[in-house]
């Protein structure tokens, strides 16, 4: 893969929620694709695993930072961190996040607030902290990723399809702040895709019946939102910005 278009030989990615599902799966491509890694997530056994398994599949420079993207001290020593030891950041990948389904009238504001901060404010802060340096190297590339259900939806989604469909927004609004300076600002909208998250909200019908729903009959892997990513971070996407791609196996091709 190196020495194509859709090398990231001689940069570096920074990926959050990354030691599993999505996040895990970017990291692996991003790497094959000759980037250096500094992923995190919460917990650290589990991000550690993850690093130590990607790097041994890749040869990659895989580093490591636990961090709760809930505290916004974490999230600045989240950016400061790898900075600090990679020396640049020239990819952000804004994959952390997490669903309480709620109807309307019984969101607490404990809930909506933790909901508001880690799926939107935190991806706020970290991108406002390495833009910065990307401005000044005019190069690089910021990925949030959104959900289908930022652009539809189903009941008891209020505080998720609320804060997807805002990093919509914000994925817009800075692609027009940063292109000047040669840097693309895109989201992937995922649909079903099998992962703890969804798995552990639904039942095995629900599971079922969501998987029917798709053009393709079936749920989605990790990989599959991987390389389109893949596609975004590189040069080979460099005239995508300020877009929402879609990657839901064809479910939101189907009105009934």
């Amino acid at each position: 893969m190196k020495n194509t278009i859709f090398s990231l030989t001689g940069k570096t990615a920074l990926i959050t929620g990354a030691s599993r599902g999505i996040g895990k799966a970017m990291a692996e491509v991003f790497a094959l694709a000759g980037a250096d890694l500094f992923i995190c997530s919460r917990k650290e056994e589990a991000l550690r695993a993850a690093a130590e398994d990607i790097h041994g599949k890749t040869g990659a420079r895989v580093e490591y930072l636990a961090a709760d993207m809930v505290q916004r001290e974490d999230v600045d020593r989240l950016a400061a961190e790898s900075l600090r030891r990679m020396g640049k950041v020239d990819i952000l990948v804004n994959n952390a996040g997490w669903n309480i389904p709620q109807a309307i009238d019984e969101i607490s504001d404990t809930d909506w607030d933790y909901l508001v901060e880690l799926n939107l404010t935190s991806v706020m802060r970290l991108t406002r902290a390495l833009v910065r340096p990307m401005k000044e190297r005019r190069w690089g590339r910021v990925i949030h990723i959104s959900s289908i259900m930022g652009r539809a939806s189903t009941a008891k989604r209020n505080a998720y399809s609320a804060t997807k469909a805002a990093l919509i927004g914000m994925a817009q609004a800075s692609a027009l702040d940063l292109g000047p300076y040669n840097i693309t600002v895109n989201c992937i909208a995922p649909g079903p895709i099998a992962t703890e998250m969804p798995m552990s909200l639904l039942s095995p019908e629900q599971q079922s019946q969501l998987g029917g729903r798709t053009a393709l009959g079936r749920w989605g892997q990790p990989d599959e939102i991987a390389w389109p990513a893949l596609l975004l971070a590189s040069e080979a996407g460099r005239y995508i910005t300020g877009e929402v791609i879609t990657v839901d196996g064809g479910c939101l091709a189907r009105i009934f």
